[in-house]
């Protein structure tokens, strides 16, 4: 057996009916030029037909009940897994088009997953619109996180158009790194052996740990110091209790966009999401009548994964920035999301690697013993929306010879952040996709268009304007011997 990390695990003891904790990947393909009527049904059936399913895709919780995975999280290897109820094959009524294929991944992701089984499904969608399919797969959040999900699926996909028999995602093992253990070493003396090395890092850490929380204190007793605390956002619209309906959106620009306006503004391209991301909940919220006079907050994921680390599981820590949409004028704004998320890199980065995965349970703990205790959506929040941006393969790939055309993540929300916003890159791309809870947010869609528009916005005021084409001369008319 393998026992779950502290981070991991805590994904289990969140869960409930209205907080399922899965997140998922909606990939979009093409079919390949002379495709047959078959290909769909024929690409599903040799997906059943494998027979080796590699980790973490084998995994099932050893104790599937609540306490069991409350007590004692751990996986054990299936020996036995039903591919015809994971893999299941779907169509979109016709005519396919995105509008139908948001409903139908709403749907999907409201659904969750059974904790008898390995904690994954593979959706194929067929029907969409201009010869295109989706793919949709999900899987719970104590397996996999954003980064490690990216990469998995990635792997399976090739830059050849012409390659053909490939395996599924859940044939490819991932490549195991120098020193790592095993999942033969979960033994009673290996687990000893952690628990002492694991209370020996806890020891060396204190110091270093007891610092950035009373950082954050003092900042949260000093604004001016400009570093973002836990519970400085206000209670919004976005910040009450959830129901386990959810609602997907997406949205697609081009990545050369937000670089160039990232380069003429002196931002990261992360600055430039947050800025899209708060001004469009700015005017969302100013519509409901329910825009706090305080700027809201974004938790923001930050990977601390190797690049070579082909692993899955959580490997994540947490910034926290303003999103200032206190702020009329959007230069100020901007502006001051440029500062607020400096100064929550600065106080990060202080921080040895060894200590993150502390630190981050450190800023978790009260988000999730909020969501324990029942409290989530309750009282003031932790933060207000997660906003994350994970980067993905940056070449055209294929499936089969399927084109893949986009790629957007489809991720999780709890009590008191009914709204969760997270941005892929690919292929020259940059895909928002927008989680939500079906309640609470019933108008999400917006906020989407709003990203979309505040994009626009922002490029007329920072970008010099497009000169105007001149107007070619006119040809003189020629005259009867064909001169001019």
């Amino acid at each position: 057996m393998k026992r779950l990390g502290t981070l991991d695990a805590s994904w289990l003891a969140v869960e409930s009916e209205d907080t399922p904790m899965h997140v998922g990947n909606m990939q979009i393909f093409s079919l390949p030029e002379g495709a047959p009527d078959t290909f769909l049904r024929d690409m599903v059936d040799s997906m059943k037909a494998t027979g080796d399913i590699a980790p973490p895709w084998c995994y099932k919780l050893a104790w599937s009940g609540f306490l069991g995975r409350l007590l004692a999280p751990s996986w054990k290897v299936d020996k036995d897994i039903d591919l015809d109820y994971h893999v299941r094959h779907s169509a979109l009524p016709k005519p396919g088009g995105e509008r139908e294929l948001g409903i139908l991944v709403s749907r999907l992701h409201s659904n969750p997953l059974d904790f008898a089984r390995p904690l994954w499904e593979c959706h194929v969608i067929e029907g969409l619109e201009n010869n295109r399919f989706a793919l949709y797969t999900k899987m719970h959040h104590s397996m996999i996180d954003g980064i490690s999900g990216v990469r998995l699926l990635q792997r399976v996909l090739s830059t050849d158009p012409k390659e053909r028999d490939m395996l599924p995602p859940w044939s490819m093992r991932p490549e195991r790194r120098r020193g790592n253990k095993s999942d033969a070493e979960a033994s009673i003396p290996a687990a000893f052996s952690q628990a002492l090395d694991a209370l020996k890092l806890q020891a060396d850490m204190a110091p270093t740990l007891w610092r950035a929380g009373t950082r954050l204190v003092h900042s949260a007793r000093h604004p001016e110091d400009g570093l973002t605390p836990p519970f400085k956002g206000p209670v919004s619209k976005i910040n009450h209790r959830v129901t386990g309906q959810r609602r997907f959106a997406t949205q697609h620009y081009q990545l050369d966009r937000i670089k160039g306006l990232a380069q003429a503004s002196g931002s990261s391209l992360n600055d430039i999401v947050l800025y899209l991301c708060g001004t469009a909940l700015r005017r969302f919220l100013l519509e409901q009548d329910d825009l706090p006079d305080t700027p809201l907050t974004a938790g923001i994921p930050v990977n601390i994964r190797p690049a070579d680390d082909e692993g899955t599981g959580t490997q994540i820590s947490f910034m926290i920035a303003s999103l200032a949409t206190n702020e009329a004028d959007p230069l100020t704004r901007l502006q001051n999301i440029k500062s607020s998320t400096r100064r929550a890199k600065e106080h990060l980065q202080k921080l040895p690697k060894s200590a993150l995965n502390q630190y981050t349970m450190l800023l978790m703990s009260p988000y999730i013993l909020q969501l324990m205790s029942g409290l989530g959506g309750r009282m003031r929040p932790v933060f207000n929306v997660t906003i994350s941006n994970v980067p993905g393969p940056q070449e055209t790939l294929y499936y089969e010879g399927a084109r893949l055309e986009a790629m957007y993540p489809v991720s999780l929300i709890a009590h008191g952040g009914a709204l969760n916003i997270t941005c892929l890159s690919y292929a020259g791309s940059l895909n928002f996709g927008y989680t939500g809870c079906r309640d609470t947010l019933p108008s999400m869609q917006k906020l989407a268009v709003y990203t979309g528009e505040a994009l626009d916005d922002l490029e007329k005021l920072i970008l010099p304007p497009k000169p105007k084409a001149k107007p070619k001369p006119k040809k003189a008319a020629a005259n009867k011997n064909g001169k001019a």
